[in-house]
């Protein structure tokens, strides 16, 4: 089974917001694979959207989709909503 990614773009506005989703996305990622976080990610193309890039590896896209979907989690993303203008996307591994 392929791996799968959830690449979240973030233009933080509130700090303190994010601070307590963070702590509170945190509780939730037991077996997620964080495997980058960038404050400032370098652009080589076109324009990139937010002040910081998250991108993270699951197992599966089912193993991906029953995190960000989970009522645990989506308790946090509307603390990270709120502080943040977001895009997200689930990636699906080759």
């Amino acid at each position: 089974m392929a791996k799968a990614y959830i690449l979240i773009t973030e233009d933080v506005k509130d700090p303190n917001g994010m601070a307590e989703y963070a702590k509170r996305a945190g509780q939730t990622m037991a077996g997620v694979n964080i495997l980058a976080f960038d404050p400032k990610p370098e652009v080589i193309e076109g324009s990139w959207h937010g002040t910081q890039t998250v991108l993270l590896e699951f197992e599966s896209g089912e193993a991906a989709k029953k995190w960000y979907y989970s009522d645990e989690y989506q308790a946090a993303a509307k603390l990270r909503q709120a502080a943040a203008d977001c895009n997200g996307v689930i990636l699906h591994g080759m």
